[in-house]
């Protein structure tokens, strides 16, 4: 840091401050995008940051509701917990940064990415975050921020041996993937479910064009003053109850809040390496649309999943089979 001004020394260190208060749980996270959207409403991604954080912490929740505790073994559930939680720690450790420097790029009125290696963000991301102070693309901004945060998890988390072998290559998580148990949801106040299938979760390829369809989703011109009046709306605690409030019969709360179940987890940061050194840009990615084979309305199918999984938890009492493990 010695090139540096004593103001650009102080804008790194407030920031990685700013970073390490809101990087504590899948709560602070989840605000803390959200808190920044509604600053700067142009920088789209923060918003599905946001609503995908807050899917991370339903899905953490899920593990000590009704239903997983007495499917799952207790250790797989903590690795699933730790698994969760590890993807969402280390995408907020990489983006809240570069979100934070563009605010501060904002307030000066000049770009300070030149900044950005004190955080070892890829170099693509950089020339992404140039290019947008230039040309104002929020679409193809967005793109780049999910192609980039999920080559972040790739190696530390999807790749990683534990994670590896006792998660992605359990019998469970196969199961979830064939029958489309596992869903990103974005709930309206009207009691309303719009979002997509996550199957195919380990490939990378699949999990970046999932993001571009949520991104599309989540701003559809009709749909989005919905979402975000959800958003702003209803406090994030990772329980489900957060949305079954609003559905129009009214049930029992099925899965816990997240501050009174989980601990809070301390990480420890691996060395980071620059995937995009590693790891070429596919065109796919980038330039091309997302698809959209199937209706991303989710209302009727969110409960058709729910009655299978407690079908399915009938069936286990009445075969006495033991939890997957």
């Amino acid at each position: 840091m010695n090139h540096l001004t004593i103001h650009e020394i102080t804008i790194i260190r407030q920031i990685q401050m700013e970073t390490e208060k809101k990087n504590i749980d899948n709560i602070s996270r989840t605000n803390a995008y959200f808190a920044f959207f509604k600053k700067n409403p142009d920088i789209i991604w923060s918003f599905l940051a946001s609503m995908v954080s807050r899917n991370g912490g339903w899905n953490m929740c899920d593990l000590e509701g009704n239903i997983f505790p007495k499917l799952i073994a207790p250790q797989l559930r903590k690795q699933l917990f730790l698994t969760y939680e590890r993807a969402n720690w280390l995408i907020f450790h990489d983006a809240y940064p570069q979100l934070l420097l563009y605010q501060y790029s904002l307030e000066k009125n000049q770009p300070l990415f030149h900044l950005l290696p004190y955080f070892n963000v890829s170099s693509f991301i950089e020339r992404e975050w140039y290019r947008y102070w230039n040309d104002k693309d929020r679409s193809r901004l967005t793109r780049a921020l999910i192609i980039n945060e999920q080559n972040v998890i790739q190696s530390p988390v999807i790749e990683h041996p534990i994670y590896k072998q006792k998660v992605f290559h359990n019998l469970i998580f196969s199961f979830q993937d064939l029958l489309h148990f596992s869903y990103v949801l974005f709930p309206t106040c009207g009691g309303e479910l719009y979002g997509a299938c996550t199957n195919g979760f380990k490939s990378l390829s699949q999990r970046i064009q999932l993001g571009k369809r949520l991104a599309d989703i989540l701003f559809h011109p009709r749909l989005f003053p919905s979402f975000f009046e959800f958003a702003d709306k209803t406090p994030h605690t990772g329980s489900r109850m957060d949305y079954e409030q609003y559905f129009k019969v009214k049930s029992l709360r099925k899965t816990p809040m997240l501050r009174t179940t989980f601990p809070i987890i301390q990480h420890e940061l691996q060395k980071r390496e620059d995937w995009s050194r590693k790891r070429s840009i596919s065109p796919v990615w980038l330039y091309f649309p997302s698809r959209h084979r199937h209706s991303f309305h989710l209302t009727d199918w969110y409960f058709a999943k729910t009655n299978q999984l407690e079908l399915l938890l009938a069936i286990k009492k009445v075969l006495k089979m033991k939890e997957w493990e």
